[in-house]
């Protein structure tokens, strides 16, 4: 689409939302205004949609996966980190005990759950566009303060302050969703945050993958032929794709004017006893994959030494990518009944890695963590799918008013599920911790207990809303 600017406007406004002479915004309610703020911004009017939203919208889409992508490579940063920190020295008297290791892994968690809320509310208060830009430059706080820490041996104090930083990455998801959901027309917007959280959820396979590569730019190799790995690289290279996705969002991204905040979903979503139940099971698919993804590289090294940490990026990987999936299919068949066959392959994944373990089976142990991730993934998208579906099958008013009403309160409550659902990743790093200080170092009892809530929230979802509901959730 061919556009030039009015001439009472500046050059950092949108190009898509002019056209010569106003004619655009006449037509479609459009215009754009200094900072890039779009003023009546409407993605279900067909005439803007086709007449430049489309290429505002998939712009800002794309542009926010790669900050996303971004945050959460950093929310799982020490994931990767605390399994390299005794080849980088952290031995003897600097020596971390396995529950200090997982308190490294847990903390980003916490604090991103945390964030989550308050980056939902940035996103409308300061507006889209200028939040991904803050957002992103936080960043440089928990990949500078690693890097530095590391290279100082801080000790164990300083370096969970700094692992506790990294919950910003996670805070970026939240805003992230908010912020797409408001460019996209109620018949695309399932699409385009799929998109938008796989996107961002690839970061966590993609720091698993590189850190182990990039540690070896600069490693020395000691006399006995052990390699010492550069670890604070793995903090240096996040800085300049850092200020690379905050300087696109700068120079590319556009606010929603319109765009509010709507307290009063959250507060009626708060009073829902189905807010509270979905963000129940929530826990267990969500927060199974990121406890499982920032524990898995240090429960792969402890129970197998000789294992590279190379491979430790698959079970995030097939998570992220199998999250789309279990929406799609849930849409054909039912968001519960995908969610209970999710809950009974995530207790099949832990067998699995219990039978491992006791047969010192590298290959077994990959297979079941592999199993294991793929449908945390698929419940993490049949969940989302269901949010929407459960309070339209419950709530009584189908009047229009009452349909608007409980749109909004879908809203509000997929933003609490979100968060809520993030606080399981905390949980599961403490468990192993737990496990392995009460057993002698075994994870077992930790798997055992997990395979028994994986099936009481399977038995609980079938009760809930497979019986007195069926198809239409």
């Amino acid at each position: 689409m061919t556009t030039t600017q009015s001439p009472d406007v500046t050059p950092d406004v949108a190009p898509e939302a002019t056209t010569s002479a106003g004619a655009s915004a006449a037509r479609t309610g459009l215009r754009g205004a200094p900072g890039r703020w779009l003023h009546g911004w409407d993605p279900e009017n067909r005439a803007q949609w086709d007449g430049g939203g489309r290429a505002i919208a998939r712009r800002n889409l794309w542009l926010s996966i790669f900050a996303e992508f971004l945050g959460f490579g950093v929310f799982a940063l020490w994931g990767i980190a605390v399994p390299m920190l005794a080849a980088w020295g952290y031995t003897g008297p600097l020596a971390l005990s396995n529950a200090e290791q997982f308190w490294l892994v847990s903390i980003p968690i916490l604090v991103g759950a945390t964030m989550r809320i308050p980056y939902t509310f940035a996103v409308p208060l300061v507006g889209g566009r200028n939040w991904t830009v803050i957002s992103a430059l936080l960043l440089l706080a928990p990949t500078v303060g690693l890097a530095l820490a590391v290279s100082a041996h801080a000790p164990f104090p300083v370096l969970l302050v700094v692992a506790a930083l990294a919950g910003f990455g996670g805070g970026n998801f939240a805003s992230s969703m908010t912020n797409i959901s408001f460019f996209y027309p109620a018949a695309e917007k399932g699409a385009a945050l799929g998109l938008n959280a796989a996107g961002g959820n690839l970061g966590t396979a993609a720091v698993q993958f590189t850190a182990p590569l990039v540690v070896l730019i600069g490693a020395t190799t000691m006399s006995a032929g052990a390699t010492v790995p550069n670890l604070p690289a793995v903090g240096w290279v996040f800085a300049p794709f850092v200020l690379l996705a905050a300087m696109l969002a700068w120079r590319f991204m556009d606010n929603v004017a319109d765009a509010k905040a709507d307290p009063k979903s959250f507060a009626a979503a708060v009073r829902r006893p189905q807010t509270w139940l979905l963000s129940l099971l929530y826990i267990g698919t969500f927060g199974s994959f990121i406890g499982f993804a920032g524990a898995f590289p240090k429960l792969l090294t402890d129970a197998f030494p000789e294992a590279s940490l190379k491979i430790a990026f698959l079970g995030a990987l097939v998570g992220s990518l199998s999250r789309p999936l279990g929406g799609i299919v849930a849409d054909r068949v039912g968001g519960w009944v995908i969610t209970v066959i999710s809950f009974a392959g995530m207790a099949l994944g832990a067998g699995g890695a219990i039978f491992a373990l006791q047969a010192g089976s590298l290959a077994a142990f990959m297979i079941s963590f592999v199993c294991l991730f793929v449908f945390t993934g698929i419940g993490n998208g049949s969940i989302y799918r269901m949010i929407p579906a459960v309070f339209a099958a419950t709530e009584p008013d189908r009047s229009p008013a009452g349909r608007l009403a409980t749109l909004r309160l879908t809203g509000g409550a997929i933003g609490i599920v979100g968060a809520i659902g993030a606080y399981g990743g905390f949980v599961i790093p403490q468990g192993f911790s737990l496990s392995m200080a009460l057993s002698g170092g075994s994870i077992v009892p930790a798997l055992l207990a997990i395979i028994g809530v994986y099936l009481i929230f399977g038995i609980l979802t079938w009760r809930l809303y497979g019986r007195g509901f069926g198809a239409r959730i």
